[in-house]
Formats: structure tokens, C-alpha cells, sequence
């Protein structure tokens, strides 16, 4: 099963851009039962809270609630995630805090194979399988 990161749920509902359609075809790959991924609660609020800026509170609302069943059940985030993502981010300048948390919050859960993002700062953490909706070979990998 692989981890969501709000960049790919942006993509895949947003305007014309070159990471659109492979976020698009990951998140109904997902739909269709052709790739297991999950998110958490936290990913859904960030990307809630970007959606309503640029297109108002009823469609963040709403997307959010369509993404949260799709990827349901949602990793929960503990005390534990966040002293890990702590660590990592102390370790790692180029991930904020939130993204920290979110890495800690996949590598210590043993169904989660890897992460998908755009942000490439994922790609620096030891240990983490860091896919990119942007690569072909990342994007084969996972089936599509």
C-alpha cells in the first residue's frame, strides 16, 4: 500500500499542468482497485485547506470527503509519528515539519511501501521509497 501526499491529490483535480494527468490516473487506478494507497487525516486538511483558497470551502469540502472515502481507512498520526518526524526534521532541511511527520508516519508502518509525491525533498530520507507521479519508471512500478 502506498501513502498519498496532498501534491498528488492537488494534481489530479487541478488545472492543466504536466503532473495532472498521472495524478489523475494514479487516484483512479486507486478507484478502480489497481493500486492500494491510503493518506492520512492530515493530508486531507492541507489539501482542504489549499483547494478552498483557490476554489471555494463546498468544493474543498466536497473533494475532501470523496478523497477521504476513496482512501479510507486513513493512517492515523501519533505522538510517536511526530517525535520520528521530529527527527527527521532536524535531520533534513529541505522537508518542513508537516512532511517530516508524514515520512515518519510511512516508515513506521509496515503496509506502507512508499510515498508518492511531487515535492522531490522526500527523496533525501534514508529508508524511504519516494515515488514520483512525475517519472515513467515510478509510475510503472506501481502498475500504470
Amino acid at each position: 500500500m502506498i501513502l498519498l501526499d496532498t501534491t498528488v491529490l492537488l494534481y489530479a483535480v487541478g488545472a492543466q499542468h504536466p503532473l495532472r494527468e498521472p495524478c489523475r490516473a494514479l487516484v483512479a487506478a486507486v478507484g478502480d482497485g489497481r493500486v492500494a494507497a491510503t493518506t492520512t487525516v492530515e493530508v486531507l486538511h492541507e489539501f482542504a485547506h489549499v483547494r478552498a483558497r483557490r476554489r471555494g470551502r463546498e468544493d474543498a469540502a466536497a473533494l475532501t470527503a470523496n478523497y477521504a472515502i476513496l482512501l479510507a481507512p486513513l493512517v492515523t498520526v501519533d505522538a510517536d509519528d511526530l517525535a520520528g518526524g521530529l527527527r527527521v526534521f532536524r535531520a533534513h532541511e529541505e522537508l518542513g515539519a508537516f512532511d517530516a511527520v508524514l515520512v515518519a508516519a510511512a516508515l513506521r508502518r509496515e503496509h506502507i511501501t512508499g510515498l508518492v509525491s511531487a515535492d522531490r525533498a522526500f527523496a533525501a530520507v534514508d529508508g524511504l521509497v519516494h515515488l514520483d507521479p512525475g517519472s515513467p519508471e515510478d509510475l510503472s512500478s506501481l502498475g500504470l
